[in-house]
């Protein structure tokens, strides 16, 4: 059985009843809340009401009322209360202001008077006490009584104005739904409709909606008594309405609806319940007091005591048929309502009246006070019809089943007869019981259908057939909910890093619904957002997560959700070269230089806390990952503490700028100073080598005393080793220390000091320019002494520059680049190459080990998708930069080459190729093709044009005459042009001679017959090399030019005659002439036409009923043979022509069945093949019948008129016939003389319409319609016309379409 649905628990604990008030007065609505902070909104036809001097709207506590003053005719509406989930809807009637304002009223009607006024309210709440203890659902029952209210009608209408609805949440729709259909309740009996409303402004044709219930049932072919489906457009509002009716809703219709509309390529779906309540007649109440007429006056009093309504005024109210329908404990306890309940013993009037004669029914009414005997009798009626038993069955199936999906069930049926065999169906098929999902059972009488693991397929109508008695059910597969196994988890990243949000459902390949911060995710054209699904588990895959990505994420199904956090911090900048201190002379240059992971961020500089700005001086610059700032010739003001902050970043880098200044001093020379050096000289093994941004330290051990002064120099450019004698270029840079003080010009990141023993040589972060020689001299007064040291500072390779790419295949591509132009110091490995999609943001390495070439094949891509490339440098000491991203390409493979090559014409300086284009083209289009021919005997292409062609045909001109070329055709793409077709032989540039021939066609070869008027266009095809003469000529003379057209081409030649005669018969013939060659042909035209007359028609002879003609041919024949003579008779009185012979070949004939005493004429028509002559010849005497015995002379009278208007004395009669069978209507005029009649369809006259066959016999008309459509039903008009008047008749002609056999069975 269906299962329940949960009723919306309400959160009024109040609710606001419809009133009706007088025009000009207040009135005022009360509604009170559970919770007393409860936000409380009213509207008026679903606008929000504001407070002011109309509207009064006052809130106590969870006690809220809305006062309207001066009520006029326009706010007669439906007005609601919200409050939460909560909806009551009530309406206001506006009466106008009474003529009369003094009437009589009845007993206990009286106006009440102030103290009556002050005790109302006390009896109010009263009514109200047994709502407050019962639950939600009786809640509108309770009140009912106490407002006063008339429920006629409650259950039929479905839930009334005032029921409970949930708010009104259309703001929050997505999709195409504007309004979706919300679930309902109602009454079994009862009527309610679903409304779905969806905007048309951005679709661009009209949506389609289907409706559902449960998971697959289509409801369209559901329509009928109980269903009903509507749809409308608002042209103003450009909304399209769809409406689904329930009409006398039933036990079975509860359960889950779904609604879908579909547009081209977007979709929405929607769903919603419907829940029925059983109408039952409720315990402890008398079902007569339903079919009693309840009293208008009691109705209306809200207080004082209650009237009975036996004192004869039973008859002056409405029938109550709604309490019949609800289920109220409440019905029997509400003092205010005017139904007198019976307080005798209860007693089943349905019982007596089912066993009582129909004659005694009057009598039963009477004694038990029913007055309503026609809806008794009803009712009576229908549990009659439903006490019928079956004759095959003993229990029947229940109206409809409900099982989970993968569960089974049982569908168990009880037979009269044990040995009777039964048949089951679905959705009127036969079930055959093949395998285990059904299972067939005959238990006695009891017979059993098991399904086993329910699917969705299984959600259908089953029906169980014994004989001619069949019993049906309805099953409904509920899908379980699918639950989230595993949540997702909170996840911190870092910013640009790849995100994975997984979570794991219970049911493979369920939808899912992924949402950030309320907002449902799709996938966009950046690729955003990427979802995936592998079994069970689903992913949402965030590609280079950013600022924006933090928020919290959930996954949605129908059977829960999950939430998770995702947080994006920014990545942790690291510090590759710190800025150090550096020590510097005046007019030195101050260079601090440091270098960070990211090559985007900015930073700023700072002087003991002050920006620097850069000028004249200061230079600041940012390459990449390095920040530098140069200070060009320091003065003493420059020293201080520099700081570089990085933008974004919660760190800096500090260095402090000492300024120096240089003392010599003088001591007496003692021992002569002496370098202690192992690696003198300037060999490769000597070499100190040092990694870029490395500190370079040179410790040498010196003597001497006193303390010798050392000077380092370095040659500018010394970047290798040179041999002992050759001269160094360039200038050098000289550091002379004296006493641990630097006193010579310098690099400020070169640090020299001197210590007892030693004088070290430092320089912070190494740099390419540090490269060379450097030399050492120590001098004192006592002597010197030198040394060189060869320092190689090697790096990572510079970027190499942007690739190229060579050729491109289908689905690889061939990339070439230059090698970088610093190799580092140290020789290059290899290479590594990269690839991405043009829209991605992700590379993908192609080779994980260094790539020795600078020429890359790539595989493995995507036919017609756009790439770039780019490539890294490695040497032993890392791998630089990387390139420049390539031109963005395309793999594309070159056609396959063209086919069928061949000569299709040739003369002296020119000829013509014709081909067929490739059988593969790919991916990219067809560019063209280009032709190219070489001489013999050469390798040398020459392209025969400029650019390509689009056609697969050329004609080369201006070639030399005799040459021998060959030629071939390549087609040509994206990637590049096809292997070529070429001939397969060279061809010689010479005209070949051709006899000329005439080809003319098969059906030129007869004699062509025109009729005069019409068009000849004769076209006749030749050949000859070169192009012959053509000539034509008629019968033997040349043509006239200003009757006949030729023209002529090179294969053909077309004679053209625009408008044919007589004298355009004849033979034409064409002649083709190649110099002292020819060709000659011939084709005969006829020019035929109506043959005239034919001539000397006389009587020959007469006897008895018979007369014989004779006649001569005609003179003109029409340029043809005449095929034959009609010969017609008319009597000499009416002179109406009868045909006596057609296509009759003699030139004479015998009349014969002429009538006794009648006189006759002849005529005679020539024919031919064109047709009969226009005009005919007739005799000039007329022929007289002679009577056979005596002759008898009739007296002489006045000939009587007997002329008749026409007259119909039988109309046409209205018809409805079926499309495709053939109709008729009839009728019957009378008219003298002859009336002439003409048919007509919706006033277009049809005598000439080939569907329509017109009938006369004996004065009956008939119109035959052949195989009607329905485009042939209107107003169909016979209209009869003589000398003496005419009449009209007219009917109406319905055409019905066919019915399908599907509707019929079902209709069955």
């Amino acid at each position: 059985m269906p299962e329940p649905v949960k009723k919306t628990i309400s959160a009024f604990t109040r609710k606001p009843k419809s009133q009706e008030a007088v025009e000009g007065s207040s009135v005022l609505f009360e509604a009170e809340t559970e919770k007393p902070d409860a936000k409380v909104r009213w509207q008026c036809s679903t606008k929000d009401i504001t407070s002011g001097d109309k509207f009064v709207i006052t809130a106590k506590g969870n006690k809220h009322a809305l006062t309207i003053n001066a009520i006029t005719q326009g706010d007669a509406n439906v007005y609601a209360v919200i409050a939460g989930g909560s909806k009551v809807k009530f309406e206001l009637k506006v009466k106008q202001t009474p003529e009369i304002t003094s009437k009589a009223e009845p007993d206990g009607c009286k106006e009440p008077s102030k103290t009556e006024e002050q005790e109302a309210p006390a009896i109010e709440p009263a009514a109200i006490e047994p709502a407050a203890t019962e639950p939600a659902a009786t809640e509108p029952a309770a009140t009912e009584p106490a407002a006063g209210q008339d429920v006629k009608g409650s259950a039929k209408n479905g839930p009334s104005a005032e029921d409970e609805q949930p708010a009104d949440t259309r703001q929050d729709l997505t999709g195409l739904f504007v309004e979706k259909p919300q679930s309902g309740e109602v009454t079994e009996g009862g009527n309610i409709t679903f409304v779905a409303k969806v905007s048309a402004t951005s679709l661009l044709k009209k949506p389609t909606v289907k409706w559902f219930k449960g998971k697959w049932m289509d409801l369209a072919s559901k329509s009928g008594k109980h269903l009903q489906l509507k749809e409308s457009f608002d042209r103003n509002t450009k909304t399209h309405t769809f409406e689904m009716h329930i009409i006398a809703a039933k036990a079975n219709f509860a359960g889950g609806y779904r609604c879908e509309v579909s547009s081209k390529d977007k979709f929405d779906s929607c769903n919603f319940d419907l829940a029925v309540h059983e109408a039952g007649a409720p315990q402890g109440f008398d079902i007569r007091a339903a079919f009693r007429r309840t009293s208008e006056s009691g109705a209306k009093k809200r207080s004082g005591p209650s009237t009975s309504s036996t004192d004869g005024k039973e008859d002056s109210g409405e029938l109550d048929f709604s309490t019949l329908l609800k289920k109220r404990d409440s019905f029997l306890k509400s003092s205010n309502r005017a139904v007198q309940v019976s307080t005798e013993p209860d007693l089943d009037v349905w019982d007596i009246l089912r066993h009582a004669p129909a004659s005694s029914y009057e009598k039963i009414a009477f004694q038990y006070g029913i007055t309503d005997l026609r809806g008794m009798l009803k009712r009576l009626k229908k549990m009659k019809k439903e006490e019928k038993k079956s004759e095959a069955f003993l229990k029947k199936l229940d109206p409809a089943y409900q099982v989970t999906k993968g569960h089974k069930i049982k569908l168990a049926i009880e037979v009269a007869n044990p040995d009777v065999e039964v048949k089951w169906r679905k959705n009127g098929q036969d079930i055959q019981p093949t395998g285990s999902k059904y299972i067939f059972e005959s238990v006695g009488n009891m017979r059993y259908l098991t399904i086993n693991h329910c699917s969705l397929a299984d959600d259908a109508a089953y029906c169980c057939v014994v004989g001619e008695e069949k019993c049906t059910t309805e099953l409904f597969v509920k899908e379980p909910p699918v639950l989230i196994v595993k949540n997702l988890e909170d996840q911190m990243v870092m910013n640009g890093e790849r995100v994975e949000l997984e979570c794991e459902v219970s049911e493979e390949g369920a939808n899912v619904k992924w949402e950030k911060d309320g907002v449902e995710l799709t996938r966009d054209e950046s690729f955003k957002y990427r979802f995936k699904k592998d079994g069970c588990k689903h992913f949402l895959i965030i590609n280079e997560a950013s600022k924006e990505d933090c928020g919290h994420y959930k996954v949605k199904t129908n059977g829960g959700e999950s939430m998770a956090e995702l947080m994006v911090q920014e990545k942790q900048l690291e510090v590759y070269q710190s800025i150090a201190d550096l020590t510097v002379k005046a007019k030195d240059q101050a260079v601090f230089k440091c270098e960070v992971s990211d090559e985007n961020v900015r930073g700023t500089w700072f002087k003991n806390g002050v920006e620097v700005q850069p000028n004249a001086r200061i230079n600041i610059t940012h390459i990449g990952r390095n920040h530098k700032l140069t200070i060009d010739e320091v003065k003493p003001e420059d020293e201080g503490d520099y700081t570089f902050v990085p933008d974004g970043y919660a760190f800096n880098l500090s260095a402090k700028l000492n300024f120096l200044e240089v003392k010599i001093d003088f001591v007496p020379r003692q021992d002569p100073p002496k370098i202690h050096l192992d690696c003198l000289g300037r060999t490769a093994e000597s070499t100190i080598i040092v990694v870029a941004g490395n500190k370079l330290r040179l410790d040498v051990p010196i003597t001497g005393d006193p303390a010798p002064t050392v000077v380092w120099t370095k040659a500018e450019k010394a970047s290798s080793v040179k041999a002992e004698g050759e001269e160094k270029e360039g200038k050098t840079t000289s550091w002379i220390v004296t006493d641990g003080k630097v006193i010579s010009e310098g690099d400020g990141r070169v640090h020299v000091e001197t210590t007892k023993g030693h004088c070290i040589f430092t320089i912070e972060g190494a740099e390419r320019q540090d490269e060379g020689v450097y030399s050492v001299v120590v001098r004192n007064p006592a002597g010197e002494d030198t040394a060189d040291i060869n320092v190689k500072v090697v790096d990572v390779p510079d970027p190499p520059q942007a690739p190229r790419i060579l050729s491109m295949g289908e689905d690889s591509c061939v990339v070439q680049w230059d090698p970088p132009a610093f190799d580092g110091g140290h020789p290059i490995i290899g290479y590594v190459v990269e690839r991405k999609k043009t829209r991605s943001y992700r590379w993908m390495r192609l080779n994980f080990d260094p790539y020795p070439d600078t020429t890359y094949e790539a595989k493995r891509m995507i036919e017609g998708v756009q790439y770039e490339m780019r490539v890294y440098a490695v040497n032993s000491i890392g791998m630089s930069r990387h390139s420049p991203a390539s031109q963005p390409f395309v793999p594309v493979a070159p056609t396959s080459q063209p086919i069928g090559l061949c000569v299709d014409d040739l003369s002296d300086t020119s000829i013509s190729l014709k081909w067929r284009p490739p059988e593969r083209i790919g991916s990219s289009e067809l560019m063209g093709y280009g032709v190219e021919y070489c001489k013999e005997g050469s390798d040398e292409w020459i392209p025969a044009m400029e650019g390509l062609t689009d056609k697969t045909s050329i004609k080369i001109r201006d070639l030399t005459t005799g040459e021998k070329l060959q030629f071939r055709v390549r087609a040509y793409n994206m990637a590049g042009p096809s292997s070529p077709t070429c001939l397969t032989q060279p061809v010689t540039i010479r005209e070949i001679m051709q006899r000329p021939k005439i080809l003319i066609p098969r059906h030129l070869r007869q004699t062509i017959i025109k009729r005069v008027g019409e068009t000849v266009n004769l076209m006749i095809p030749f050949q000859g090399k070169p192009r012959p003469i053509v000539t034509w000529s008629k019968d033997g003379e040349p043509l006239n030019p200003s009757s006949v057209n030729v023209r002529n081409s090179e294969v053909d030649t077309i004679l053209f005659i625009r408008k044919t005669d007589r004298q355009h018969s004849g033979k034409y013939e064409l002649k083709v002439q190649i110099e002292n060659v020819e060709d000659t042909g011939c084709v005969n035209l006829q020019i035929v036409d109506l043959p005239s007359p034919p001539e000397a028609l006389k009587i020959a002879d007469i006897w008895g009923f018979n007369v014989a003609l004779e006649w001569k041919p005609p003179k003109d024949n029409g340029n043809c043979e005449i095929t034959g003579y009609t010969i017609q008779k008319a009597e000499k009185k009416t002179m109406e022509w009868f045909t006596v012979y057609e296509q009759y070949r003699r030139a004479n004939c015998i009349a014969s069945d002429l009538i006794m005493g009648n006189e006759y004429v002849f005529r005679v028509f020539s024919a031919n093949l064109v047709g009969l002559s226009l005009e005919a010849c007739n005799t000039k005497d007329s022929a007289f019948i002679q009577k056979k015995g005596i002759e008898y002379k009739p007296p002489s009278y006045k000939d009587p008129d007997f002329a008749e208007a026409p007259k119909f004395t039988h109309p046409l009669v209205n018809r409805s016939v079926i499309a495709g069978y053939s109709a008729t209507l009839s009728c019957s005029v009378r008219g003298i003389p002859k009336p002439k009649v003409t048919w007509y369809k919706n006033k277009m006259d049809i005598s000439n319409e080939v569907k329509y066959r017109m009938l006369s016999k004996q004065g009956v008309l008939t119109l035959e319609i052949r195989k009607p459509c329905p485009f042939d039903g209107g107003v169909y008009m016979c209209k009869a016309v003589n000398e003496s008047g005419e009449d009209i008749v007219e009917c109406k002609l319905e055409v019905r379409p066919q019915i399908a056999r599907e509707e019929k069975k079902s209709e069955k």
